[in-house]
């Protein structure tokens, strides 16, 4: 399985922010340090805002910061909000495509969904302070952006 790259950057913004200490690094700081586009970092900001994960504070003294919430939040709570819910395999078709001729008497679709949730359920019990312990936590802190 494969994550979105919004996926992917929450769980960076959310580690970063875990480190960050007293300091508060705006949206362009993280977009910067992490080499993403400001556009795409700030919709991910906006996500883990609006879940509670983070603070986001505009103006002189602004700048991100990790809740509580944020920093025991379950790895596997983060991924599933951001890849959703849905199967691994589009056995119903879309718009564009017929659905899969095997979708009646299929198996592949229920032992994919049986890897899909084992893959969630073995970030369950990781949180967001498990991922920044040492030694992780201190090369976070001197990721600076590139030139």
């Amino acid at each position: 399985m494969r994550l979105l790259r919004s996926t992917d950057l929450a769980l960076r913004v959310l580690m970063r922010l875990a480190v960050a200490g007293d300091s508060n690094p705006t949206t362009r700081d993280v977009s910067e340090a992490m080499d993403v586009p400001y556009t795409h970092a700030a919709k991910v900001v906006a996500e883990l805002q609006h879940m509670g994960l983070l603070t986001a504070r505009r103006g002189r003294g602004g700048g991100l910061g990790l809740t509580e919430e944020g920093r025991t939040a379950s790895v596997g709570a983060v991924v599933r909000a951001f890849e959703g819910e849905g199967d691994v395999v589009d056995c119903e078709g879309t718009a564009t495509s017929s659905p899969c001729p095997l979708n009646s008497a299929c198996r592949l679709r229920g032992a994919l969904r049986g890897a899909q949730e084992a893959f969630f359920a073995s970030l369950d019990p990781v949180t967001v302070a498990d991922i920044v312990s040492a030694p992780t936590g201190p090369l976070l802190l001197g990721i600076s952006p590139r030139p």
